[in-house]
């Protein structure tokens, strides 16, 4: 867009050291996590040899999401993403829900994910299983990566790295095992119809979840070198390459697997198929590492939600504290890294974790809902370049988002209603507190 949208004052206390690759790691990681290993048997049975396209057609329902996110993302410069979109548009009060949610809905799935990690390596370590060992896993999952965020961008963007590439080496070792050995049944996966009985619907929602975490990506923007350009080009390469390793995920499923609804590990199974045992501790060590990589990816985003609200004066202005040494919110990060660790101890994560999808739907939606005040500001700034494009791929988004909002059941909308309002009480209480010390900066920040 043309012009900076928001208040440009205030500087971003964060270095720029995000280069478009790590942005696009951030991203892709987001997205990509634990999931894709177990969805494959679900997919096939609700939508069975149809299920591939599935994902194409769940990848081209996140597409105007996804084209709404990059244009917002291409108004900010600063550290927040979905905390600065609603809260430039619709003030303080809006933003700070907008981050709230986002920060619960991605604490569940962190939590969600390391109890999934700490399965998958009790495939190699039997005594995972037992609770002690299990605790000092979990412990030592969320304290490892929370040490090595903090010490440094640049490790935290290494270390994702690694576990991206040792992540997707086994998954195209699939789709590529099922095309050289198999091509004949991968030709009939991609040419399969949909079954009398089957529920496209179903599978379309449930694969629909596979897609959501590009979001995470956005929020350190005030950490990238060139966020305007970088972000945009993320989300849409990573919708592309996600979209077609799923499809060929799916088609090598159900081209090696001879029941693939009545398997729990689906991938582990194909892999063992086409190369042997070797094959199925191959794709558990991708497992592994997709999951790694996604926590890495939350835990290096996430905690910057609530250091931009801090900055805001909406929390406690010790979660915008900057290690001195290694430049990160290092207060944020292990704040985050403890009550994840607590919740996947405790096993009390398991009812949060279905508020998770919902409340990032919520989110989606108050973002899209920002992009038209976000554009007139733009407009009308001064040296605006040009104009923004018409309502079509935000009005499309809008539509995909409340479709999902009516698959939720009663009680989740009950749940997040009250999580909600107990992030109003926290917002009136911290904002109680500044007023009666310093005054506290108006309105969300866009440095």
């Amino acid at each position: 867009m043309g012009g900076r949208t928001g208040p440009s004052s205030g500087t971003e206390p964060l270095g720029r050291q995000l280069s478009g690759l790590a942005v696009w790691l951030l991203v892709i990681n987001g997205i990509i996590g634990g999931g894709i290993f177990g969805l494959p048997a679900e997919a096939g049975r609700l939508a069975g040899t149809f299920s591939p396209w599935v994902f194409v057609i769940c990848a081209a329902l996140m597409l105007p999401v996804m084209l709404s996110f990059a244009e917002l993302a291409s108004h900010f410069e600063g550290t927040g993403g979905p905390v600065r979109y609603v809260g430039t548009a619709f003030g303080a009060f809006a933003g700070f829900q907008a981050g709230w949610a986002y920060y619960v809905a991605r604490l569940t799935a962190f939590s969600a994910n390391a109890v999934l990690l700490v399965s998958a390596i009790g495939y190699f370590l039997p005594a995972a299983d037992q609770p002690a060992v299990r605790l000092v896993l979990l412990l030592a999952v969320c304290a490892g990566l929370a040490a090595i965020t903090v010490v440094g961008t640049r490790n935290a963007m290494n270390s994702l790295g690694y576990l991206t590439v040792l992540k997707f080496l086994p998954l195209l070792a699939l789709v590529g095992g099922g095309l050289w050995q198999r091509p004949e049944a991968m030709r009939q996966a991609l040419r399969g119809s949909l079954p009398v009985g089957s529920d496209l619907g179903a599978a379309v929602f449930l694969v629909f979840y596979a897609f959501v975490g590009f979001e995470s990506g956005l929020v350190p923007a005030g950490e990238a070198r060139d966020p305007r350009r970088d972000m945009p080009r993320a989300l849409l390469w990573a919708i592309g390459v996600v979209a077609i390793l799923y499809l060929g995920l799916q088609a090598t499923s159900l081209a090696t697997v001879p029941d693939v609804a009545a398997t729990k590990r689906p991938l582990v199974e194909a892999g063992s198929a086409l190369f042997g045992p070797i094959g199925a501790v191959v794709v558990m060590t991708g497992m592994a590492a997709s999951v790694g990589g996604n926590l890495a990816g939350t835990l290096f985003s996430t905690p910057r939600v609530t250091y931009a609200l801090a900055l805001d004066g909406a929390l406690p202005g010790w979660f915008a504290r900057v290690s001195p040494r290694f430049g990160t919110p290092s207060v944020s990060i292990f704040a985050f890294a403890v009550a994840a660790f607590l919740l996947a101890a405790s096993g009390s994560f398991v009812w949060l974790a279905g508020l998770s999808v919902l409340t990032r739907v919520l989110i989606y939606l108050g973002c899209v809902a920002a992009l038209p005040t976000l554009r007139r500001r733009a407009e009308n700034a001064p040296g605006a370049a040009r104009r923004s494009s018409g309502l079509l791929v935000p009005g499309l988004a809008v539509v995909v988002c409340l479709a999902l909002l009516t698959q939720a059941k009663l009680a989740d909308c009950i749940a997040t209603a009250a999580l909600l309002g107990a992030g109003s009480l926290l917002y009136a209480l911290s904002r109680g507190r500044r007023r009666g010390s310093a005054p506290a900066p108006k309105g969300p920040r866009s440095s």
